[in-house]
């Protein structure tokens, strides 16, 4: 229903006539003083000592309107609601009636759920929500198109409020990038709408995610970058970017504006912090200056308005010159003079208290104010400094979930944000920065934001209703009410449960999926809202520490001599390592309910990092623990889980982890490798080769938070700018210094090459050609060596590649050098990042050569990635179900190293995404064992760690890390 307050809906047609009325209306008005102003000048001119008076300019009424709704605030028309269509209505769309669904309606804070409900969708709005009488609704509307939801959750569409959809193009291509002009730091005159491109590929993407409205900013080089625009991602049948847009704020009049009445509201984009100081090699204080600089310009500009429109309503035309008098207004500046008049939503990118500290200060000294700081990083270490915004309103922050720490500003970022502000009482917003993130996973981020604390209700909301109240759209989306616009989500699962995958996306009520694969497998518990664990400690921790809380172990002890075993008790589920993979030791698939969770029965004993018995009934192992303390003076330390889990550690590979603490910032980090094709190599370096294990670095929060969330060890290689890298290290996770026992787990596993179209001043063919020289020519010096060990089978050789044509050369490569060894011997090659690697699994598996996908979910950033295989709800398979039916060995990696930590929670999802061809110890071997094999780390035994969470098993989002059992390094680390 409408909004209290709001009238009832009536015709669209009734609406169109009482808006021309209202402005008939105002016009007669304006005429009225015209004549009153007439008649003052005609008594003027009769006074004894006349006054010289100018004659009314030609265009009065039209000045007289302006100046009268000069500081009216944006919003709907009164009778907004009385819509019989929309205003982005397509002809032609169908009518119709979602039957018998779970309905989360973002009311009452987003805790209104209708448990079994209809949905009429009619000309692009929601016509009737509740219980539907079919009968009266085909007698109304005749033909209805009808979905029998059968209890599936529809909630509004997803909106995304920061995105760069369209004018940071996808795939990359030369001049297909608008988001940053580097003209000056402050220029409120551009416009993103003026670099929409229509033909970005990951539109379709992203509304196979449920994303169905998304506020495209520009980029953030500028302290004030330019005017954002709301857009519906679904394409028209106009085909333009004008056509895409929702609610523009004035229609485009030649060079000029033509202003709406009532207003709607504007978009527009700020910046501040290091990334406007460093374009413009500035600093914080030039930031800051040359917003007040602009804001001043605009001030001044303002209140010359003011005054004109002051002597123009009184009739004092003369002083503001008469027949010539020409409302002051400058078309550069009119929407910061917008932004003084509160019409405009801005949208800041702000990371630090500083920057925070600044903007709010600006805010009071013009007075206005601040729709939402962008990826603030710091704002839930300083909430009430927020709420000291002009207005006493503080601003929403839009932030990322989990990333954080990729440059300085982020470094105190933290997971807990969310959940921190909300409970300070401010809105949370989580947004994409698409394509820095991939947009169609953005309800990924509110998904992980309940995960780490954040209520249910909020974290669904902080991607529907108050992204579409921040920017000024929640009188049409963001909500499932009757009078909306039909953008609305049919999903086969709890929106909050991972993995969750529409079965039917809506835009202006017209269906976006053509031929939708559903999976239909989920898990029953995936139609509710995950129970998170308890964060309240590691979230004072947060703030008690400045964003930087201690990361270690609570509780750290040896095993070993000392007779310390640990038992776990009240374990629900054990995996363990078996013949080169993760097999399932033990599962209680008893359904429990509330109360009763955390009564598993099952016990594990581990002694010197060792599993020594492990059952679902207990009896067994107490038994033999009850022996080993008649042979022995052992200490126990018992561990609840609380129907947890017990799983061998995963394995991170991909990332830089291990080689950098901040990414960007490179005197944090180990540095790139000179690649040879381009770079001028020393003389001394000739023939050598680039070991990573010479610059790890240990104790990187990354790393330690990747330990705490499971990932107990890491293969990383050198980081390079193209074609030969060096060999890759293996190290644990949770090691304090390269010295400490176990810190090192193989010093030298694999040799990295890369081969790309992307590589800058070498062609592919040189690339190819130049490897096969490595592996064919003359070995000499280190570098050598290791190419005979490739040769000799010892060690594989990982390719990064992303194209399907280069795959194929590098697969005529292998058996080309094969052919040149002694019979029998195969080297083996592995393909990293491998975007398009379906497109060739067969060949790819006949040849003997694995596969390292990452990113999991895949994204056509460059033009050799755009051919991915993009999954449910748009293919019945991913890359990884397509390589798995071809027998290849396929294992996961991660591109950044703060998304290191989330290993565990894609593992889960692509088995999620598998119907049931992957099982829960398969996805663990795609994160551990499988990774090993394939970057030659494997062979060392069942010398392993464990990782134990509580509450559920390692692929479960209810579930938290409790503690690493590690063989490796001697110890247990509790948490």
């Amino acid at each position: 229903m409408p909004e209290k307050g709001l009238p009832t809906p009536a015709p669209f047609d009734q609406q169109q006539r009482r808006r021309r009325t209202n402005i008939s209306l105002l016009r007669v008005l304006s005429l009225v003083s015209l004549v009153a102003v007439g008649t003052y000048v005609t008594l003027l001119s009769n006074l004894p000592s006349p006054k010289s008076t100018s004659s009314i300019p030609i265009n009065a009424a039209e000045i007289l309107d302006k100046c009268a709704n000069l500081n009216v605030t944006p919003g709907p028309p009164k009778d907004f609601y009385s819509r019989s269509q929309s205003d982005r209505f397509e002809q032609g769309t169908k009518s119709v009636l979602i039957k018998n669904a779970k309905i989360w309606t973002g009311g009452k804070n987003g805790t209104e759920v209708i448990e079994r409900g209809d949905v009429l969708i009619d000309k692009g709005i929601i016509k009737a929500i509740g219980r539907v009488d079919e009968s009266r609704v085909l007698e109304e509307y005749g033909f209805v198109e009808k979905i029998d939801a059968n209890a599936a959750w529809l909630s509004p569409g997803i909106v995304d409020l920061h995105s760069h959809l369209g004018v940071a193009s996808l795939p990359f291509l030369q001049g297909a990038s608008d988001t940053d002009s580097l003209k000056g730091l402050v220029q409120p005159w551009l416009r993103s709408l003026d670099g929409l491109n229509t033909h970005d590929d990951t539109y379709r993407l992203s509304i196979s995610g449920g994303v169905t409205t998304a506020l495209i900013l520009p980029g953030s080089a500028n302290s004030i970058g330019g005017q954002a625009f709301v857009i519906k991602l679904r394409p028209t049948s106009e085909k333009s970017p004008s056509s895409m847009l929702l609610e523009p704020p004035f229609s485009f009049n030649g060079s000029g504006i033509e202003p709406f009445n009532p207003p709607r509201w504007r978009q527009l984009k700020q910046a501040c912090g290091e990334f406007p100081s460093q374009i413009y090699s500035g600093t914080r204080m030039d930031n800051i200056w040359s917003f007040r600089e602009g804001y001043e310009t605009a001030r001044k500009i303002k209140v010359q308005q003011d005054d004109f429109c002051s002597a123009a309503l009184s009739g004092d035309w003369g002083t503001i010159g008469g027949s010539s008098a020409k409302f002051p207004e400058d078309l550069q500046w009119e929407a910061l003079v917008d932004v003084l008049r509160g019409r405009v939503k801005i949208q800041n990118h702000c990371y630090e208290a500083v920057d925070l500290d600044g903007i709010i200060r600006l805010t009071n000294e013009f007075g206005f104010k601040i729709a939402a700081f962008h990826h603030a990083h710091e704002t839930y270490l300083v909430p009430e400094l927020l709420k000291k915004m002009f207005g006493g309103e503080p601003p929403a922050a839009a932030l990322f979930s989990t990333g954080a720490r990729y440059k300085r500003e982020a470094y105190r970022g933290s997971e807990f944000a969310p959940k921190i502000l909300a409970e300070n009482g401010l809105a949370v917003v989580m947004k994409s920065d698409h394509p820095l993130l991939d947009s169609r996973y953005l309800l990924h981020e509110a998904q992980q934001a309940h995960y780490f604390g954040l209520p249910d209700n909020l974290a669904l909301a902080a991607v529907t209703t108050t992204p579409a109240k921040v920017m000024g759209q929640d009188h049409r989306i963001g909500y499932v009410k009757e009078g909306y616009d039909a953008d609305l989500v049919l999903w086969d699962s709890h929106p909050l449960s991972l993995g969750a995958t529409p079965k039917q996306v809506f835009i202006d009520g017209i269906a976006q999926l053509e031929h939708p694969h559903v999976i239909s497998d989920k898990p029953l518990k995936s139609q509710k809202a995950p129970e998170t664990p308890d964060w309240e400690e590691e979230a004072r921790a947060a703030v008690q520490w400045d964003g930087l809380p201690p990361l270690g172990p609570k509780e750290s002890f040896r095993t070993g001599s000392d007779g310390q075993v640990v038992m776990f008790v009240n374990v629900e589920s054990m995996y363990a390592r078996s013949g080169g993979r993760v097999v399932q030791v033990f599962e209680d698939e008893t359904e429990r309910s509330l109360d009763e969770k955390g009564t598993a029965n099952g016990v594990v004993l581990v002694r010197d990092g060792e599993v020594i018995c492990s059952s679902l009934i207990g009896k067994e192992c107490l038994e033999k623990l009850e022996r080993l303390k008649e042979t022995a003076e052992i200490q126990v330390k018992v561990v609840d889980l609380e129907g947890g889990s017990l799983a061998p550690g995963l394995v991170s590979y991909g990332s830089a982890l291990g080689l950098t603490h901040i990414t960007s910032e490179s005197s944090t980090n180990d540095g790139a490798v000179i690649n040879p094709l381009t770079g001028n190599v020393p003389s001394i370096l000739r023939e050598s080769v680039v070991r990573a294990v010479d610059g790890l670095m240990f104790e990187s929060r990354n790393a330690l938070l990747a330990y705490r969330s499971g990932v107990t060890s890491a293969i990383t290689a050198p980081v390079s700018s193209g074609f030969l890298s060096g060999l890759s290290t293996a190290f644990s996770t949770g090691a304090p210094h390269g010295l400490a026992e176990g810190a090192i787990l193989k010093e030298t596993a694999a040799l990295h090459a890369s081969v790309s179209m992307s590589a800058s001043g070498a062609s592919v063919g040189t690339q190819v050609g130049a490897l096969r020289k490595v592996l064919l020519g003359e070995k000499k010096g280190e570098l050598g060596k290791a190419v005979q060990r490739v040769l000799d089978g010892v060690i594989p050789l990982v390719v990064t590649v992303n194209s399907a044509d280069i795959m194929a050369s590098l697969i005529h490569l292998k058996k080309e050098v094969e052919d040149t060894l002694d019979e029998g011997i195969k080297i083996r090659m592995t393909f990293d990042k491998a975007a398009e690697a379906h497109l060739v699994a067969k060949e790819i598996a006949e040849a003997g050569v694995g596969v390292v996908v990452s990113p999991v979910r895949a994204l056509p950033m460059a033009w050799e990635q755009r051919r991915i295989l993009a999954g449910p709800p748009l293919t019945e398979d991913t890359a990884i179900t397509k390589l798995l039916k071809h027998n290849v060995t396929v294992g996961i990696g991660a591109l950044d190293t703060w998304d290191v930590g989330n290993a565990r929670f894609d593992a889960a999802w692509i088995s999620l995404d598998s119907s049931g061809l992957i099982s829960k110890a398969d996805a663990l071997s795609l994160a551990s064992t499988n990774l090993e094999k394939l970057l030659g780390t494997e062979g060392e035994g069942e010398n392993t760690d464990w990782v134990a969470t509580r509450g559920g098993s390692l692929l479960d989002y209810e579930a938290k890390v409790a503690g690493v059992v590690s063989s490796r390094r001697g110890v247990v680390d509790l948490f």
